[in-house]
């Protein structure tokens, strides 16, 4: 923050001058959402909501607040992902740590656990299986909604696996994490539901990526060198370990959906393209035939 001196002055700094400042600085570094990026900080330091800063436009900021802040929006500035420089999101209804170790969950997902969710009422007692869980995300948005479900994630990344046990534990969430690797996992016991979010970025396309998600996110959770060997190895699971008329739940990418749908849509397969809310392929969703 030293290229605006009037910062490291002392000066009458309160909400609005910060949120007007940091917006011009932020969108001089290219940064996305700029106003947003300062309500995220700005409200993290404070301890307020977000619009609550536009009822707080005149609250001095102190020297400690200040203190706190600079760190952030440099941070920030070099298009850092607002959710690892808090160290959390938000997500269907319950808070994540978040860390560079981890997948940012996003909202597309965020609706894959509510088309499930949609399709398996309260009374039903399910045993699912999340793969690739990452933050934990889809298995504890999952128990939150059906507390009596057994819930089981896999997922290969050690900071992964480390990351999702504590947010079970802050959420108070009995869910089992395990390390598991898509290709060789054998769940122990048949499966109602099996649930993925798999890397699905072919290679030739990582190049795309923005730069806050490229520079930050591990790229394992974002890409993979065969995305078609992913799904396959995910129809094993369905076909070897889903119970007569169990069902299944992939987030895909939106190019792929037709090559997809053909590779799944085989007997003792069925199952659907869903778009997500921008009218994208963004879901396949089937079912192993009875």
């Amino acid at each position: 923050m030293s290229e605006k001196p009037e910062l490291e002055q002392d000066g009458d700094w309160n909400v609005v001058r910060m949120l007007e400042w940091a917006t011009g600085f932020f969108r001089s570094k290219e940064v996305p959402s700029p106003r947003l990026s300062i309500e995220w900080l700005l409200s993290h330091i404070l301890q307020v909501k977000r619009l609550d800063l536009y009822m707080q436009f005149d609250r001095p900021l102190s020297g400690e607040e200040l203190d706190a802040l600079r760190p952030l929006v440099r941070r920030r500035a070099l298009h850092e992902p607002l959710q690892y420089i808090t160290g959390s999101t938000d997500f269907h209804n319950i808070t994540l740590r978040v860390a560079p170790g981890v997948l940012i969950p996003r909202p597309e997902t965020e609706q894959l656990v509510e088309l499930m969710l949609s399709e398996h009422p309260q009374n039903e007692v399910r045993r699912l299986l999340d793969v690739g869980t990452g933050s934990g995300c889809i298995a504890l948005a999952s128990k939150k909604e059906r507390p009596g479900w057994q819930v089981t994630a896999i997922d290969t990344s050690a900071d992964a696996l480390r990351i999702a046990g504590e947010n079970a534990r802050a959420n108070g969430l009995d869910v089992t994490f395990t390390t598991g690797d898509l290709a060789a996992y054998e769940p122990p016991e048949k499966q109602h539901i099996i649930i993925s979010n798999p890397p699905y970025i072919p290679e030739d396309e990582a190049a795309e990526l923005a730069r806050e998600v490229a520079g930050y996110e591990p790229a394992e959770a974002l890409v993979a060198a065969d995305v078609e060997a992913v799904y396959r190895n995910l129809l094993r699971l369905c076909r070897n370990h889903l119970l007569p008329g169990g069902s299944f739940y992939f987030e895909i990418n939106e190019s792929h959906g037709d090559n997809l749908l053909l590779l799944c849509d085989k007997p003792p397969l069925s199952c659907r393209l869903v778009q997500d809310y921008s009218g994208k392929d963004r879901f396949i969703v089937g079912k192993l035939e009875k």
